[in-house]
């Protein structure tokens, strides 16, 4: 199981970046906007993959 690796300003701001990609794939007809909901998914779970990966960590919680 993955644990959570992002922050609270880090999910805020993915989540709000993924809403405006959406808006603008809704609205404007672009297709490739719809890769927004990447960081809506990781913003809401607080688990990216890829800090995973890269040993990144924006929680202020300590690591166990």
């Amino acid at each position: 199981m993955l644990k959570v690796n992002e922050g609270t300003i880090d999910r805020t701001l993915r989540v709000l970046l993924g809403v405006a990609l959406v808006a603008l794939a809704v609205t404007k007809g672009w297709t490739w906007a719809y890769i927004g909901i990447v960081p809506i998914l990781t913003g809401a779970t607080g688990i990216c993959p890829l800090y995973s990966v890269l040993g990144i960590n924006t929680c202020g919680m300590k690591k166990s």
